[in-house]
């Protein structure tokens, strides 16, 4: 069974600035749709800011193996309601890819539990990525390192948690480094940050950048079903212990009875 994904974008860059309509006529997430559907074992579907429910509703999260997230200039118009039932989605198995800008979006931030700030810098220069784990499989058909000619600079300290693992770390022209590509766990999903992508350059159409989000949307899917309920902190009875147990000492909850939150 193929792995569906959708594309996240905002899609206000593209038509409101004729520099980055110029390399994304059709919009970023469009892009990077085409790329993915290179590989035949993936479905990918677009979804943006100016739909209803920004696209994302529950019924097309509930047919989303792994979401793939680029934002910029829009991350407060996006309804916390929709950040939240994206988290839920996380928690319960769907796989998250978020890229280059998108480490200011609430998901992430909400996801991460930290400010996830850097330092940032566009000067058009060049972006060495270090696949510092080759062996990953996000890392797959990569050699030891990409190059992106144009780029914009995100530097350290970069505010985020300890990754699970570090695949990618950039060095810039200017002499920055910044660790690029991070993978975390979230309940039962699986999330990747790759840094490369600023919209006023190429980038995503790059065969090496795109070689990199195929694996990472092979990577991030879990073909469990989904854990259903993930969020909940059910008050097991003393009836239903796997083994035999009576009361001992107070309790500030009667059996079956909700917990404080």
């Amino acid at each position: 069974m193929a792995t569906r994904v959708t594309v996240w974008n905002e899609f206000l860059h593209e038509r409101e600035n004729a520099v980055v309509r110029d390399v994304y006529p059709d919009g970023i997430h469009a892009t990077i749709a085409a790329a993915l559907r290179q590989d035949s074992g993936i479905e990918a579907g677009t979804a943006t800011l100016d739909q209803p429910e920004h696209g994302l509703s529950a019924d097309t999260l509930s047919r989303t193996d792994v979401l793939v997230w680029w934002g910029h200039k829009a991350h407060g118009r996006v309804e916390d309601s929709v950040v939240e039932r994206v988290a839920q989605r996380v928690w319960e198995g769907m796989g998250l890819i978020v890229l280059h800008s998108g480490h200011f979006s609430k998901i992430f931030k909400r996801l991460m539990g930290t400010p996830c700030s850097l330092r940032w810098r566009e000067a058009g220069e060049r972006e060495r990525v270090w696949a510092i784990n080759p062996s990953h499989p996000i890392a797959h058909g990569i050699g030891e390192a990409l190059v992106l000619e144009n780029s914009e600079m995100y530097g350290e300290p970069f505010l985020v948690p300890e990754p699970l693992e570090t695949v990618f770390v950039s060095w810039y022209q200017g002499g920055e480094v910044f660790r690029s590509g991070l993978t975390y766990q979230r309940g039962a999903g699986r999330i990747f940050y790759f840094g490369a992508g600023h919209e006023t350059y190429p980038i995503y159409h790059d065969k090496d950048v795109q070689q990199v989000l195929r694996n990472a949307v092979r990577w991030a899917h879990n073909p469990a079903p989904a854990w259903v309920g993930v969020e909940q902190a059910p008050n097991r009875p003393i009836g239903k212990a796997p083994e035999p147990i009576e009361q001992r000492g107070g309790s500030l909850h009667a059996a079956g009875e909700a917990g404080f939150k």
